[in-house]
Formats: structure tokens, C-alpha cells, sequence
């Protein structure tokens, strides 16, 4: 599992706090904490069975709002992602690890709407919340509980 996030940009954070309340919970099953760069990213879903990535997006929905895609089955929308805090955004780093036939055969994203990324901001109540939800959607479908 990849969480992805910047803990000094607001609710860029969202990634890591689902990474925190996680903690240990998910047994043999790695979360990697990361800031979102690309070639880090590229680098984690290569040789990987499965892969699970939570990440901040801003698509105009209601912050804290979540939602799940099956990347797998086709492309992450590249609105909400392309304009990441990370540079190259969320959805061309999984275009290119895909293209070069690094994905995972299993890749699924969990996005949680973020409003604000100004440095040094707190992680908003909604996307604190949204976490935590995450957290425990990603409990149960890990471990088929």
C-alpha cells in the first residue's frame, strides 16, 4: 500500500493519515509512506502483485468527499490528479508504469478530496474524517473483512 502525501501541505496529507490510522493493522502488508514523486512511485509498483494508493485530489467535489478506482480496469481520471502538489501528477506516473508494463496486475486508488495545500496548513476535519473511512474500507477489502 502506498500512501501518499506531504504532511506540511494541508490536506495534501490525506494519504498519510490514512497510513497512521492503518498503523500495524493489515498484517504482512507494507504501507509505504511517500511524498508522491514520480520515479519513487514508479519504483514501488514494479514487481508488485498488488497495489493500493491513497491520495489527495481536487476535482471540484466537496472536500472530504471519497472515491475509489479500479486502476486495473482503466485509466485514473486525470482530472483532480494532473494538477498535484507532487509535479508529475498521480495519473501520468500510473499512464507510464502501465505503459511500461510495471503496473501491478491488481491497482486500485482511493482519492479524498482536498481544499486546502497551503504550506504549513492543517489537515482540514473533513479530510481527518475521510481518512479514517478510508482507513477502514481499505481494512476490510485487504482482509476480506
Amino acid at each position: 500500500m502506498i500512501c501518499v502525501g506531504n504532511p506540511q501541505r494541508g490536506d495534501d496529507a490525506a494519504g498519510r493519515r490514512v497510513a497512521e490510522a492503518l498503523g500495524a493493522s493489515l498484517g504482512d502488508v507494507e504501507i509505504i509512506e511517500e511524498e508522491g514523486e514520480a520515479t519513487r512511485l514508479l519504483a514501488r509498483l514494479e514487481g508488485a502483485d498488488a497495489a493500493y494508493i491513497v491520495d489527495a485530489c481536487v476535482s471540484g467535489a466537496s472536500v472530504g468527499d471519497i472515491r475509489r478506482f479500479d486502476i486495473s480496469a482503466g485509466q485514473l481520471p486525470p482530472t483532480g490528479f494532473a494538477a498535484s502538489t507532487h509535479g508529475f501528477g498521480l495519473a501520468e506516473a500510473l499512464e507510464l508504469a502501465r505503459s511500461l508494463r510495471a503496473m501491478p496486475q491488481r491497482c486500485v486508488v482511493y482519492a479524498i478530496e482536498g481544499g486546502t495545500f497551503d504550506i504549513g496548513a492543517p489537515l482540514s476535519p473533513a479530510v481527518a474524517a475521510a481518512a479514517a473511512i478510508v482507513a477502514d474500507r481499505l481494512r476490510a477489502e485487504i482482509l476480506g473483512e
